[in-house]
This record gives C-alpha cells, sequence and structure tokens, in this order.
C-alpha cells in the first residue's frame, strides 16, 4: 500500500473516530457535517469525498458497529466450552453493558438498523454485515441444538430472527422509551423470556458469564 492510499484511510478513520464523538456528545440530529469537518481538522468538502451524507457517515458506523457483533458471534463459536444457554446470556450482557453507556451515539445506530429490518436499506454494506451476523446466531443455535441443550421445535434460523428482533427490540425500546432504567437488567430479562421457551438445559442466571469483547472494540468515543 503507498503512502498516498495510507493517508487516504487515517484519513477517512479521523473522520469517522469524529463523527463518533460527536455522534455520542451531541446527538445524530444536532451534529452537522460541517462539526464532522471542524473536528477530524479537515475541509467540509474533503468529508464529502469519502462520505456523500450525515446519512453516509452513520450508515458507516453502522457496518462497524454490526462487524464488531459479528465478531462476538464469531468468538461465541469458537467457545466450545461453554453452554449455548450461557452464550446467548453473555451476548445479551455485553450489548447491554456497552451500549448504556454511550446512549445517544447509539440512537441513531439503531434507528438505521430499524430501517434494514423493515427493508428500507437494502443491498448496503450494513445490511450485508447484518445478515453474515444472522448467519453466525444460526450456527450457534444449531450447534446448541446438537448438543441438546437447545429446542429442535424450531430451525435455527427462525431461532436466530427471534433472538435478533428480540434483542433490537429491547436495544430500541430502551433508547426511546424510559432509558433512565438499566439497559443491562433489562436485556438479562429478555434473554431469559427467550431462554424460557428453547432452553433444554438448566444454567444459573448468575453464572460468570464468558468475555466476548474484544480489546479493539468499536468505540463512539
Amino acid at each position: 500500500m503507498g503512502k498516498r492510499d495510507q493517508n487516504r484511510i487515517e484519513q477517512r478513520e479521523r473522520i469517522l473516530d469524529s463523527a463518533r464523538t460527536l455522534f455520542a456528545t451531541v446527538g445524530f440530529d444536532q451534529a452537522t457535517v460541517a462539526d464532522v469537518a471542524r473536528a477530524a481538522g479537515v475541509a467540509r468538502a474533503t468529508v464529502f469525498n469519502y462520505f456523500p451524507s450525515k446519512h453516509a457517515l452513520i450508515d458507516a458506523i453502522t457496518e462497524e458497529v454490526l462487524s464488531y457483533y459479528g465478531r462476538m458471534l464469531e468468538r461465541a463459536l469458537e467457545d466450545e466450552h461453554s453452554a449455548t444457554p450461557t452464550l446467548l446470556r453473555a451476548l445479551f450482557d455485553h450489548m447491554g453493558l456497552g451500549i448504556e453507556q454511550v446512549q445517544q451515539f447509539y440512537r441513531g445506530v439503531f434507528r438505521e438498523i430499524a430501517k434494514m429490518q423493515v427493508g428500507l436499506d437494502e443491498g448496503g454494506a450494513a445490511s450485508r454485515e447484518r445478515e453474515l451476523c444472522v448467519g453466525r446466531l444460526s450456527s450457534l443455535m444449531q450447534r446448541g441444538q446438537e448438543r441438546g441443550e437447545i429446542s429442535r421445535d424450531h430451525t435455527p434460523e427462525d431461532l436466530a430472527y427471534a433472538f435478533d428482533s428480540l434483542s433490537n427490540g429491547t436495544l430500541i425500546h430502551w433508547l426511546y422509551d424510559d432509558p433512565s432504567k438499566s439497559l443491562r437488567d433489562r436485556m438479562g430479562r429478555a434473554i431469559e423470556i427467550f431462554l424460557g421457551g428453547v432452553a433444554l438445559t438448566s444454567t444459573e442466571r448468575d453464572e460468570v458469564l464468558p468475555d466476548l469483547g474484544e480489546p479493539e472494540a468499536v468505540k463512539p468515543v
């Protein structure tokens, strides 16, 4: 990779870093492209060279968030020792803990994810990343069924979509309805509802959960 290409990559990342910080501190609706450019130390036109609109910025950030979630699912699949219900609890817990800390940032991100769920943003990079996540989640459910930990009454794909809908629905309701209460606690209650219908093995709700995070996690600030 040449120096010019490297500089372009670094400049794009600097713009995205500035956008993440602004969206987390002042909110997606309040931040402008001019604000992003000023924070990144570039001209407004330079931002548009990489991202034709503010929506394109949030789409790129959404892709990063979904990519991080996809890596969480990969680590769950790599964990051959933890029971599937334990891994599903860990996924909900990790999402709840991280999102609870930066509420304003995720309002914008999950607005875009909601659009993808109802088919308003098909074919984009973020949409493709979400499809990969659902595929990995299906594989996790299938492995749980093969181990006798998850009911076979439903297909792995249906279980994955139900899990995905429950997690995103819980997040969105918390973001827009009553964010004063703990999202982590709400996510904990939601996953128990899911497991109550499909888990075949008994695990403790207060068990120590595996860490599915990573040092290089996508950070909004």
